[in-house]
């Protein structure tokens, strides 16, 4: 047999983490890693965290799981935080990101269709998007990488260039449900939208009864230094995908609606086995916990631009090999005049610094909320140190 037994779908490293204490992974030869990653935005509290830590022990020992089938006072009381604490009224939860934009794509779709207008089907969404992996939510982006091989893929989606307020508006038509789009494209190279672009979706929304969604699957749960980067903007979606923080590191999303965008949500309308169990509620209610108190959000604020300033004092040190930085609080983009990944990985094996690649050739910078200071300088240090000993490979 010569398939290994985990479906080799990733290209995996030599980086075999087995424990991990706060800001640090450790390998199974005890090599330690500074964790810039954060499990790609999901370890948000880093690695260990007594208080969530705590919260699943206690929860697993008492209640793990039951069915949907009966009440949920776990998941009502999370859910009413969400509700307390965002635009939302009503929230579904999922056990992913890609399960959450489901929802959110369905819901789209059920609002028109409750209304007797089943034709209002597209949602327009925007080149570069990642919104998961499921055959639904590959529809949605135009990447090919992510797309070939599974045609036909699923009708109902338009593309148009991201933060192109005039291409986007171009493409509504009598068969546009919304749009879908991330306020800070991740994977798509740390691409925060504008103002304008954001309430111009807004606006014609609100001008023909269209729904404005939001995947804050990567940006949202105080990543950017708002609890939800929609905060940043002034721009209140009718729907938000949100997961990976959410849970601190446990499998949890979350679909939030307003009332009136969840009116074709009835009984029977949608559902799954594990979203929303009690374990998954005492995970999200123990993050929330850490997220909420006085001054967290203002902390990752103040750290962001610490961490920021630093990068750009980095730059003209090495400006043959990085560009520029961009990005909001700890979600930060280091843009290189090469490829990322190649560079990802010499950090990653040469230095013991753990950062995400994304499109564009940017680096994707997304520390635990709660690093220090010097957190901050070992990662300049060794960042520093990976850019004098590393030699792009040749095109």
């Amino acid at each position: 047999m010569s398939i290994t037994p985990l479906m080799p779908v990733y290209p995996r490293c030599g980086v075999r983490p087995v424990r991990g204490e706060g800001a640090y992974l450790i390998g199974e030869r005890g090599e330690r890693y500074l964790d810039f990653a954060s499990g790609i935005a999901v370890n948000l509290l880093g690695h260990g965290h007594p208080h969530l830590t705590k919260a699943i022990q206690d929860q697993a020992a008492t209640l793990m799981h039951v069915s949907n089938l009966y009440g949920s006072p776990q998941g009502e009381a999370f859910a009413q935080r969400l509700v307390d604490n965002t635009f939302a009224d009503t929230v579904f939860f999922t056990n992913s990101g890609a399960e959450a934009v489901e929802c959110a794509i369905k819901t789209a779709r059920a609002y028109h269709s409750s209304a007797g207008n089943a034709e209002k089907h597209t949602l327009i969404t925007f080149n570069n998007a990642f919104h998961g992996r499921t055959l639904g939510t590959i529809s949605a982006t135009n990447q090919e990488k992510l797309r070939k091989g599974f045609d036909p893929l699923l009708p109902g989606f338009a593309y148009a260039p991201f933060d192109d307020l005039n291409a986007a508006l171009d493409l509504v038509d009598d068969n546009t449900a919304g749009f879908l789009v991330e306020p800070v494209q991740g994977e798509g190279g740390i691409r925060p939208a504008s103002q304008p672009f954001l309430q111009g979706l807004r606006d014609i929304c609100n001008e023909r009864d269209l729904v404005l969604v939001f995947d804050e699957v990567q940006c949202g749960v105080a990543r950017t230094g708002t609890l939800y980067a929609y905060e940043h903007y002034g721009v209140t979606p009718d729907i938000m995908a949100t997961a990976k923080g959410i849970g601190g590191g446990f499998p949890l999303g979350a679909c939030l609606a307003t009332e009136k965008a969840a009116r074709g949500m009835v009984i029977g309308t949608h559902g799954s086995t594990y979203g929303g169990n009690p374990l998954a509620m005492a995970a999200g209610q123990a993050v929330f916990d850490v997220i909420l108190e006085e001054g967290f959000l203002d902390q990752v604020k103040t750290t962001g631009e610490r961490l920021r300033g630093a990068l750009e004092q980095l730059i003209p040190n090495h400006d043959d090999l990085f560009e520029s930085t961009r990005g909001l609080g700890l979600m930060l983009g280091l843009k290189l005049k090469s490829d990322s990944r190649a560079f990802v990985a010499h950090l990653r094996d040469n230095h013991g610094l753990l950062t995400v690649a994304a499109g564009e050739n940017v680096v994707r910078v997304l520390p635990p909320l709660n690093i220090e200071q010097a957190h901050i300088d070992e990662f300049i240090e060794k960042l520093s140190a990976g850019a004098a000993s590393y030699t792009p490979p040749e095109a």
